[in-house]
């Protein structure tokens, strides 16, 4: 059996690498897949705390959720990076001063 705090351990690197990447990037994709690696660090955090509390089922709930907020975040930002290069013809963070009133 894994020992609890090698997989915080692993949820921790997991969370400064999309921190990491979010505030380095200039991509529109690289952030969101940062942000992506973030949200799954937090999962993995709310099925070992409660694997550890091991009061019930409500670190699940709560991963299940936040995988599907997950999902329909991607789909919303993918969306808006398909009309951002219809506009820019590219997708860097950079550029997108350009929508600005």
């Amino acid at each position: 059996m894994i020992r609890i705090e090698y997989i915080l351990i692993i949820s921790a690197v997991m969370m400064f690498a999309g921190i990491f990447g979010f505030l380095t990037r200039r991509g529109t994709l690289a952030i969101l897949l940062s942000i992506e690696l973030m949200l799954n660090a937090t999962d993995i955090n709310f099925a070992v705390f409660n694997r550890m509390l091991g009061t019930g089922h409500d670190g699940y709930f709560f991963t299940l959720f936040s995988i599907a907020i997950s999902a329909a975040e991607s789909a919303i930002a993918i969306a808006i990076m398909i009309n951002i290069y219809r506009q820019l013809k590219d997708v860097s963070v950079d550029k997108l001063s350009k929508l600005k009133w």
